[in-house]
């Protein structure tokens, strides 16, 4: 009888135990479960706002691109104005000195000691502008001195565009 009545409060204990394992596991897996979906919406509303951030940094650097390009498209379309203005200009020039229209001249060099005068001693044939002695340039020559000062404008007007170029790219942070 000793073992029957020491088996009856045996399998209390062991049926006690049994039932306090499950309860704690199923205690545990909830309070875990719980733990994980605070975590899960926690690093989903990280991600949302993570990615909300670079959505606003990417739309604030392509309207940064675009200002620039706008800039940029201006100061191009203004460098190309200048250059075709300072293109007309030369070839309305080079007409201009082609149909003798105007003539381009040089100062020449005098050795006479009095030539800070400004009325000429001699009398030149077909001048009546005072001042020191002037000779005109053959019209070859003229042309060339034009194509020359026209290139220099064009770099002039290309190093002009590049340094407002390099100035906005520079200010753009």
């Amino acid at each position: 009888m000793k073992a029957t009545g020491l088996l009856l409060p045996v399998l209390a204990l062991v049926l006690g135990f049994a039932l306090c394992g499950w309860l704690a596991w199923t205690w545990q897996a909830n309070a875990y479960g719980k733990d994980l979906a605070e975590q899960a919406d926690a690093y989903s509303r990280d991600c949302g706002q993570a990615a909300a951030a670079v959505i606003n940094w990417q739309e604030i650097q392509q309207a940064a691109r675009r200002a620039l390009e706008d800039r940029r498209q201006a100061n191009d379309d203004i460098h190309y104005k200048e250059l075709r203005d300072a293109q007309t200009d030369q070839a309305r020039l080079c007409d201009r000195l082609a149909t003798a229209d105007v003539r381009l001249s040089v100062v020449l060099v005098s050795t006479e000691p009095t030539s800070g005068c400004s009325v000429p001693t001699t009398t030149a044939t077909g001048r009546v502008v005072h001042g020191p002695a002037r000779a005109q340039l053959d019209r070859k020559h003229t042309q060339r001195v034009i194509r020359i000062t026209d290139a220099g404008d064009q770099g002039l007007i290309a190093l002009r565009a590049c340094q407002v170029y390099a100035k906005e790219v520079s200010s753009v942070k």
